[in-house]
């Protein structure tokens, strides 16, 4: 069974910094690509960041709005991705939520980040 699970997730004031896991299990994590996804109340969930495999360069995307800010990164070996918060403003607030895919896709169950002073 696939299970993504995040953590991470809090209250953090405006500038400030959080750091987002997701663990992976039961699936050939190396191979999946990863994003970061968030939803906040009364809107669309949108993609924040995304890595490819490591056997596809291990490339990185970012939403205009969260770059030079936000940085996604994997760890293979412990089957996990991060996202590094950094310098977060009021409208990061949301749910974010991991999800994997390749030939399949999973999501996680989400972690709540409020940015609020």
């Amino acid at each position: 069974q696939v299970q993504l699970v995040e953590s991470g997730g809090g209250l953090v004031q405006p500038g400030g910094s959080l750091r987002l896991s997701c663990a992976a299990s039961g699936l050939t994590f190396r191979v999946y690509g990863m994003r970061w996804y968030r939803q906040a109340p009364g809107k669309e969930r949108e993609l924040v960041a995304g890595i490819t495999s490591t056997s596809t360069g291990g490339m990185t995307i970012y939403a205009d709005s969260v770059k030079g800010r936000f940085t996604i990164s994997r760890d293979n070996a412990k089957n996990t991705i991060y996202l590094q918060m950094n310098s977060m403003k009021p409208e990061d607030t949301a749910v974010y939520y991991c999800y994997a895919v390749w030939f399949s896709e999973y999501w996680g169950q989400g972690t709540q980040v409020f940015v609020s002073s």
